[in-house]
C-alpha cells in the first residue's frame, strides 16, 4: 500500500527538550522554557517536543526543578500546539527497565499531565521492550509515534528497518520515526528507507537527526524529496553541532514550493530572539566540542550528548590524555556487545566500559560494570547480532542468557515502593511515588527539599568565571589530611552550589597491607559488607558510581573485612583505599 504524501511538511520543534539537552547539558530550566513555549505556540508546529529523555533525571538531579510540574506549566503555556515527549520503551526515562505496572502508571500520568505525543523506542530495537508502552498511549488516546534507532552495522540494513517499521505499523502507531541519535544517515540511505516505508504502508514518517557529522541538512532535504511528512529541527540559537538544523532555515528553504510548512518566518522572530537571549545565559555550559561539526562520528558512531559527557568524565579521571585510545576502542566493545545502536542507554554502556577497558589497564574486561553484565544476560533485550561465546564467557562465566522479554522477570513494584516513600514522608501528590521508583537514590532528597540547584556559570569574560578555581582540594590540619569541598571564592560560586563548605576525613592512600583501593573516581552508592565479615576471592566489596554505571569493586582474596573507610556518599579518587582485608 502506498502512502499519500502530504504536500506540506510538518514541523516538530525540540528546542525545549533534545536541543538544550544536546548542547547545554539538559540545563534549560522551566522559569526560562515558559516565555519561550508561549512565543512557540503561535507558529504552526506539528508538535514540541517538550519533555522526557534526560529532562527527567536533570530535572530533579541537578536543578531541583520538578519535572511534573514542568509539564503541567508547558501544556497549560502550549494551548494550539500538541506536547511530544521522548519515552525510552520499558526503560521510560531511566536507564533500566521497569515492571509492567510502573509502565502503566508512568504513561497515565504523563498523558494526564500533558503530554500529547509520545515517541516511543527501544536501545535495542528490540520492540518486545517497546510493546507495553505503546499499548498504554493507545489507552490513553494520545498519538502513538513509534521509532527506529537508526544506525550502521554489518548487521543492520535499510530492508531491516522497513521490515521494524511493518511490525511497528502492525501496533496500531499513528506515524512512524527514524530516529538518527548520532548523525550518521546519508542522503541515498533515507531516500531508501522513506521511500521503501511508503510503498509498504499508509504512515506519516518523521525524521529526527543531528547535525554532529555534518551531513542532516543534506539528508534532510533527501528526505523531503523521498516524502518525509515531518522534519525534527531547533531553533536556531540552539541549533546545529550536536542538535538539530535549524527551524528556520528548514523552513526557509521551502517557502514557495510545493512542500512549504506554511510556517511565516517573522512569526519565528519572537521565539528566535527569546533564544538569542537565553543562548547568552546558558552559554558558559556549552562545550565548544558539542557546536563543531565532527565527522569521527561516522568512526565511533556516539551521539552528541554522548561526547561531550565522554570528555568530561574522562577529566573527572584525570585522563583526558586517553580520549584517542578510548574512541577507538568504543567500536570493538560495540561490535562485542553485537553492535547495539548507540542510544541511551547503550551509549552509556558501551562508552563507559570502553573506558574501563583502556583506563584499568591489562587485559579488556577484566573489570565489567554491572550494566554490561545485565546487557549480555540478556536483561536489556535481544542484541542486533549474537555475542560471542568468548565473549560472554568472559563476562558471565557460566551464567545463563535470558531470552524471555526483561520485563517479564521483574515482579510488580508500584505499590511496594509507594509504601516504602510515604513511610520516608516523600508523597505530597501522586506523581511523586513515580518520581522516587524512577530515581531511588536522588529522588528521595529531591522530594524533601534537600537539593540545592546548580548555579549558572558566570560568563566567561568575567576574570574570575574564566580563571579554573578547582572545585575540592586536600588540607592537612594537625597533621592529619581533609578533602574540602570549594563553594566560593570571594562570594562567587565555584561549580555546583553547596549548602556549605564540608571537611570530613578522606581515605588513606598507598599500599597499606590488605587495602582494597578505588580503580577510579566516582561516588560510593553501596557498602555491601560490614566489619568483621569473612568474605571470598571475587565476592563484590563495594559499589561505585562512576560515570553513571555501576562499577563493583571486588574483594582481590579470601579474607575478613578489618575496616571500612568509605561510606555511602562518599566521593573517593583512584587509588584511595576503601577498605582493608585481611
Amino acid at each position: 500500500m502506498c502512502a499519500a504524501t502530504s504536500d506540506r511538511v510538518y514541523i516538530t520543534d525540540t528546542t525545549l527538550r533534545d536541543a538544550h539537552q544536546s548542547l547545554v547539558a539538559t540545563r534549560l530550566r522551566t522559569e526560562d522554557m515558559i516565555p519561550l513555549a508561549r512565543a512557540i505556540d503561535g507558529v504552526g508546529f506539528f508538535s514540541v517536543e517538550a519533555w522526557g529523555g534526560a529532562t527527567f533525571d536533570s530535572c530533579i538531579r541537578f536543578l531541583n526543578d520538578d519535572p511534573w510540574d514542568r509539564l503541567r506549566m508547558l501544556k497549560e503555556t502550549l494551548v494550539r500546539t500538541p506536547v511530544q515527549m521522548l519515552l525510552r520503551g520499558q526503560n521510560l526515562v531511566g536507564y533500566r527497565h521497569y515492571p509492567d505496572d510502573v509502565v502503566e502508571r508512568f504513561v497515565a500520568a504523563a498523558a494526564e499531565n500533558g503530554v500529547d505525543i509520545f515517541r516511543v523506542f527501544d536501545a535495542l530495537n528490540d520492540v518486545r521492550n517497546m510493546k507495553k508502552a505503546m499499548e498504554e498511549v493507545k489507552n490513553t488516546g494520545a498519538h502513538l509515534q513509534g521509532a527506529i534507532s537508526y544506525t550502521t552495522s554489518p548487521v543492520h540494513s535499510t530492508e531491516g528497518f522497513i521490515q521494524m517499521a511493518q511490525e511497528l505499523y502492525a501496533l496500531d502507531c499513528d506515524s512512524i520515526c527514524i530516529k538518527d541519535m548520532a548523525g550518521l544517515i546519508m542522503p541515498h540511505d533515507v531516500r531508501d528507507l522513506i521511500a521503501g516505508i511508503k510503498e509498504e504502508m499508509d504512515i506519516r514518517v518523521c525524521l529526527h537527526s543531528h547535525s554532529t557529522s555534518g551531513v542532516a541538512p543534506m539528508s534532510y532535504q533527501a528526505a523531503i524529496d523521498a516524502g518525509v511528512d515531518i522534519l525534527d529541527t531547533a531553533m536556531s540559537p540552539f541549533a546545529q553541532g550536536t542538535s538539530q538544523p535549524p527551524t528556520e532555515s528548514v523552513v526557509a528553504s521551502l517557502v514557495g514550493t510545493p512542500r512549504d510548512t506554511g510556517i511565516d518566518l517573522i512569526a519565528l522572530r519572537e521565539a528566535r530572539n527569546i533564544c538569542l537571549a537565553l543562548r547568552e545565559k546558558y552559554g558558559p555550559l556549552i562545550n565548544p566540542i558539542s557546536e563543531r561539526v565532527d565527522s569521527d562520528v561516522l568512526i565511533y558512531q556516539l551521539p552528541g550528548g554522548m561526547i561531550s559527557n565522554l570528555i568530561s568524565q574522562l577529566r573527572e579521571q584525570d585522563a583526558l590524555d586517553r580520549l584517542e585510545a578510548v574512541l577507538q576502542e568504543i567500536p570493538r566493545v560495540r561490535q562485542d556487545l553485537g553492535y547495539p545502536p548507540l542510544v541511551t542507554p547503550t551509549s552509556q554502556i558501551v562508552g563507559t566500559q570502553a573506558v574501563f577497558n583502556v583506563l584499568l589497564g591489562g587485559e579488556r574486561y577484566k573489570n565489567v560494570t554491572k550494566e554490561v553484565k545485565d546487557y549480555v544476560l540478556g536483561l536489556y533485550g535481544r542484541p542486533p547480532a549474537p555475542i560471542s561465546r568468548e565473549i560472554r564467557e568472559l563476562i558471565l562465566g557460566n551464567e545463563e542468557v535470558v531470552t524471555a522479554r526483561p520485563a517479564d522477570l521483574l515482579e510488580p513494584a508500584y505499590d511496594k515502593m509507594r509504601q516504602q516513600a510515604e513511610s520516608q514522608g516523600l508523597i505530597r501528590k501522586e506523581e511523586d511515588v513515580l518520581t522516587y521508583i524512577l530515581y531511588p537514590s536522588v529522588a528521595p532528597s529531591f522530594l524533601k527539599g534537600e537539593r540545592t540547584p546548580e548555579e549558572i556559570p558566570k560568563k566567561m569574560q568575567d576574570p574570575l568565571a574564566a580563571a579554573e578555581f578547582p572545585s575540592s582540594m586536600e588540607v592537612e590540619v594537625d597533621g592529619e589530611i581533609f578533602s574540602v569541598r570549594i563553594v566560593s571564592v570571594e562570594g562567587n560560586v565555584v561549580g555546583a552550589a553547596a549548602p556549605a563548605v564540608v571537611a570530613r576525613e578522606k581515605p588513606p592512600r598507598g599500599d597499606i597491607t590488605g587495602g582494597v583501593k578505588s580503580n577510579m573516581q566516582g561516588m560510593v552508592l553501596k557498602v555491601l559488607v560490614q566489619r568483621g565479615a569473612t568474605v571470598k576471592k571475587g565476592d563484590t566489596l563495594i559499589i561505585l558510581e562512576a560515570m553513571k554505571m555501576e562499577n563493583p569493586i571486588h574483594s582481590p582474596h579470601d579474607g575478613k573485612v578489618v575496616d571500612i573507610f568509605v561510606d555511602a556518599g562518599d566521593v573517593v579518587q583512584n587509588g584511595d583505599v576503601l577498605m582493608i582485608v585481611e
